[in-house]
């Protein structure tokens, strides 16, 4: 039997507290039920420094807990590497994949990572941006956290097609 090397999936949105560590949370569920975990290495970061090395917005704890997801994220910032070394960079919305594009063109060397919109595996509203939740309540979270495993589904099986597992 031969050695795989991990599909690695980046989710991406601001702070790396609220959006991104959802939908890691989300997807590695998703992962695990299908019993693909041990192909997959997916983490969150955001493009700003704003919450480095901070736990998840407790309200994106509770959203995740309440379906069973526990987090154990802390913030980070994405940086040049991850654009060599990630398959999959998944932005949250269109400010933050314009950010991860500035990055890479500021950036030299082998940027493998396929930037794409998180919503672009949104069957029910393809493209859009998922909204930053921060400034609102629990609905604003909850609604995130529906379009994240929406997303989240769709985005498994693309990868799945790409890499034929």
């Amino acid at each position: 039997m031969t050695h795989l090397e991990p599909i690695k999936v980046l989710f991406v949105c601001l702070g790396n507290i609220c959006r991104s560590p959802m939908a890691e949370g989300i997807f590695r569920q998703i992962v695990k039920k299908k019993g693909l975990i041990n192909r997959f290495q997916i983490d969150s970061a955001g493009t700003s420094r704003y919450h480095i090395d901070e736990i998840p917005d407790e309200r994106t704890i509770r959203a995740c807990s309440e379906k069973g997801i526990q987090l154990d994220h802390l913030g980070k910032e994405i940086i040049p590497m991850h654009l060599e070394e990630w398959d999959y960079i998944l932005a949250m919305d269109s400010s933050n994949f314009e950010n991860i594009q500035i990055l890479k063109n500021k950036t030299s060397g082998n940027h493998k990572a396929q930037i794409i919109k998180m919503r672009d595996f949104d069957l029910m509203h393809k493209g859009k941006d998922v909204p930053d939740p921060y400034y609102g309540g629990m609905d604003g979270f909850y609604e995130v956290f529906d379009m994240l495993e929406r997303s989240s589904y769709e985005l498994l099986r693309y990868i799945r097609r790409e890499h034929s597992i």
